[in-house]
């Protein structure tokens, strides 16, 4: 992700497209934490990525849970797009809806996952970016919005 501290030839802030699963089981939800060396280090996030030249986002997010978790999914509905601007670059965020399919979970590119209840989202640290997506599932979950520290 070195490319994301890079502006635009024109000098305007460059744009990032990135996709991102809610997945639900039992309750609970699952969050990723990204790796040490990641931009944003340790930072919890759904779990997702950047969507490459040429691909869908439904692509881009099947391509992403296998390379970071080994998960298989099935894409569906979008549930939120967001746009926000950090330091060096904006991202523009759509959160969609995903099942899980097959793959027994393993963190190959993430620093760990978890399960977790929308009322606990508070206890983790996230991105600015995801913090409205949570507070919106919070919100349809009929939860407490816990304020995520930035």
């Amino acid at each position: 992700m070195g490319n994301d501290s890079e502006n635009n030839s024109d000098g305007s802030r460059k744009r990032i497209r990135v996709v991102a699963a809610t997945i639900e089981r039992d309750g609970k939800f699952l969050i990723t934490q990204r790796r040490a060396e990641a931009v944003l280090p340790l930072l919890w996030e759904f779990p997702g990525g950047r969507v490459e030249a040429g691909e869908s986002d439904a692509g881009a997010l099947q391509r992403e849970l296998d390379e970071r978790l080994g998960a298989r999914i099935e894409v569906g509905d979008e549930l939120a797009t967001i746009f926000h601007d950090y330091e060096r670059y904006s991202v523009t965020l759509v959160i969609y809806q995903a099942t899980l399919l097959a793959g027994e979970l393993e963190p190959r590119r993430v620093n760990e996952y978890r399960w977790v209840p929308s009322s606990e989202f508070g206890n983790y640290e996230f991105p600015p970016a995801d913090q409205s997506t949570m507070d919106k599932l919070l919100g349809e979950a009929g939860g407490n919005a816990g304020a995520a520290a930035d």
